[in-house]
Order: structure tokens, then sequence, then C-alpha cells
């Protein structure tokens, strides 16, 4: 039963990784269908992952109350809904909508899956299991980017999106049907105190940060500006730096298992493995931007690997987070986690562009080696703050702990 539940969830959570990245695998034929420039379909395919990220903390508020199976079946009705509306509109304010209710139904995914885990695995396998629903996951990009994409070009983009949202209806109904709590259930739901205890819980601000600090960096330099900062920066191929970018998220995928067998062997080093992750970043980017001249392959191979690091240390920061708060509290704790990484991430890509303007390289004809190594190194200065806040956090949750007389709790913040 336990396999069957948890796959059934992780199956809804890649649904939705569908629903999230469809436009990035489909955006040429999206332009064309609605008659928009690459700018207003840019806004279109980040919509979904702004209200995501808004939405994060109201999800772990709504799986505290009402439990991992209902916002489980309802988030993947909301993506379903938005695939179809996608697949029908005549008008780009429609599309639009759609898109807002795929972010929506994507936003309470991750964190009922991380609410359900530990109502079936002993707690020394929850990392683990933590670390494989987030990988399996990402396979939501890979459909998107092979079947899905496929299939626009082979049936066009109605039934394309049609079948993707039926496939997606079709999990909803499977979750309610076969989803459940299981016999280790965590404290009942119904009494779930103020969301304000626990965004002023230590705990729950320790997974915050280490979150912030943990994966942005891999994701700005696998979703944007990677690619450009490799090739105008530091003259590298352009099919090498497809397979250095890319390769971000494959090492990400290595790094799962080793770093969820860690987590739940030593509970009481989870803030350590993610700090030398964030410390390991800022070392690597030092050396890269301070390399005299443009730095050999295998350095730049060394910063992929460092780099992916923290896309699996940030999974860590929810056992953190989930270790140090009462157990009815999980899921909003994972939802303020949860956007910790995505603060960050925003605030880096936003910033690279704004001091490649600042130094008169707001196009890419004016980009090279100089400009890229100022505006990259804005990477070690946002890890340092991450692993200040980590630092002061955890200072907090010790002292709580010890004066509570919290064991457990205690043993996570020592480390």
């Amino acid at each position: 039963m336990r396999p069957l539940v948890w796959g059934t969830a992780v199956l809804a959570y890649v649904c939705s990784v569908v629903g999230r990245s469809a436009l990035a695998a489909t955006g040429p034929e999206a332009a064309q269908r609605f008659g928009v420039s690459a700018g207003v379909l840019s806004l279109l395919a980040v919509l979904s992952l702004g209200v995501y990220a808004a939405l994060q903390i109201p999800a772990g508020v709504l799986v505290d109350r009402f439990g991992p199976k209902r916002l489980i079946a309802g988030g993947a009705v909301l993506v379903a809904l938005g695939q179809v509306l996608l697949a029908v509109a005549p008008s780009f304010p429609l599309a639009v909508v759609g898109r807002v209710l795929a972010g929506a139904g994507d936003a309470v995914m991750f964190v009922s899956v991380l609410r359900l885990v530990p109502t079936w695995f002993a707690p020394r396998r929850v990392p683990v299991v933590n670390q494989l629903s987030g990988i399996l996951g990402q396979f939501g990009q890979a459909i998107s980017a092979i079947p899905l994409a496929g299939l626009v070009v082979s049936s066009g983009w109605t039934a394309a999106y049609l079948v993707a949202g039926g496939a997606t209806g079709l999990v909803a109904a499977v979750v309610a049907l076969v989803v459940r709590p299981g016999p280790l259930g965590v404290a009942d739901s119904a009494d779930v105190g103020r969301l304000r205890e626990v965004v002023r819980s230590p705990g729950a601000q320790l997974g915050f940060w280490c979150h912030f600090a943990a994966p942005f960096s891999a994701n700005v330099f696998g979703l944007l500006w990677g690619f450009p900062f490799l090739t105008a920066g530091e003259g590298v191929p352009v099919e090498l730096a497809r397979v250095l970018t890319s390769g971000v998220v494959l090492v990400t995928i290595l790094f799962g298992p080793l770093y969820g067998l860690l987590s739940g062997r030593f509970p009481h080093r989870r803030v350590e493995l993610i700090a030398a992750s964030v410390a390991a970043q800022a070392v690597a980017w030092t050396v890269v931007l301070a390399w005299p001249g443009q730095a050999p392959v295998g350095v730049l191979v060394v910063l992929v690997v460092v780099l992916a690091s923290g896309g699996s240390a940030s999974l860590v920061a929810f056992d953190v987070a989930r270790s140090a708060v009462p157990p009815a509290a999980i899921g909003r704790a994972s939802g303020l986690t949860n956007v910790g990484g995505f603060v960050s991430g925003l605030a880096v890509v936003a910033l690279v562009g704004v001091l490649l303007d600042l130094q008169g390289a707001g196009s890419p004809a004016a980009w090279d080696a100089d400009v890229f190594r100022v505006a990259m190194a804005v990477h070690v200065p946002v890890l340092l703050i991450g692993l200040g806040g980590m630092w002061f956090s955890q200072r907090r949750v010790r002292a709580r702990a010890d004066e509570a007389g919290d064991r457990q709790v205690s043993a996570v913040a020592h480390g």
C-alpha cells in the first residue's frame, strides 16, 4: 500500500511540473497561437511560477488544516483545468487565467507530498524519500520537452494540451481513490494553531534560510544566466555550454540519494551538510571569477558539480524545518522553507540583469568576460547572507530547544 500511495502522490506532482514547464517547451507555438511578442510570452511563462511562490505559505496552511489528500487531488484538478483552458483559449487573457490556475495547483503539490511522506515512512527514511520525490517530480520537465512538445507538432496545440489536461484530471481521480494518511500519521490537523506562530518559529526560519542559501545559484545558472556566462563570459563553445548548463540538473539527481542518506543517518549534522554546500559554492564562484583570463574547462566542470550539490542540499532544508517544528505545523513550515529559494533566486536573476545594464551591457552584443565577472559576483554575497541567516537561526533554535529540554530539536540544531 505504501508504494502505491506515495507513487500516486508523486505522479500528481509530476503532472504539476508538466503544467509548470509546458510553455518553456512550446514557446514558439504559443507565441504564434496567441500573437504575442517574446517579451509578453516570457511574462506568461513565469506567471505560474510567480503564483507558485506567492501561494507557498497559504498552501502550507491549507495542507495542515485539510490534509495532503485533499490538497493533492484539488491541486491536480486546478492544473488540469489550467491545461484545458490553455488548450481552448481563443485569446491571450484567457491563456493567462489558465496559467494562474496551473500555478495555483502546482503551488500545493510539493508541500502536500512532504506532509504525506512522514505518515508512511519511518523518520530515518523520510529524507531519502523526500529526495526521491523531488527527483521524480522533475521528470515532468522531460515530459514537457519531449512528448508534449512532440504532440503539439504532430497533433496541434489544442489536442496536445487537452491530452495533458485530461491525463492530469485522471490522476486527480486516482489520488482521490488511493491517497490517504499512513499509520505513522502526524498530529491531527484540526489543531493547527496560528500562522504567525510558525513564521516566528526559529525552526521554520532556519528551514527558510537553509533553502534561501542552497539552491538559488544552481537555478540561476541552469535556467537563465549560466549559458550566456559560459559562452560570452568564458568563451565556451555553444554545445559544451549546453552540456554544462543541463549538467546541473543531471548532477543534482545523482547527489539526491546521497544527501538523503546522510540526512537520515546524521540528523544532527543536517545544517552543517547544507552549510558545506553553500560555502563550497561561494568558494567555487570566487575561484572562477578571480581566475586570470578564461577559466579552464575543468574548473568550470567543478563549478557545475558544486552548484548542483545545492539543489539536493536544499531538500535537506525541509528535513531541518520538519524536525524543528510541531508535527501539526509541518505544512506551514515547509511552505515557508520553500519560499526561501524563490526569494533568493528571483533576487539574483534580477540583480545580474541590473548589474549588466549598469555596465552598459544591456544587450547580448555587449556581453563579455569583464561585465559578466562583475554581474555574476553577486552570487557570493547572497550566499554569505544565506550562511549568516542559517547561523543566526540555528543559534535561536538551539537556545529555545535547550530551554524547553527538547533533545530531538536540540540535536538537529547543535550539529
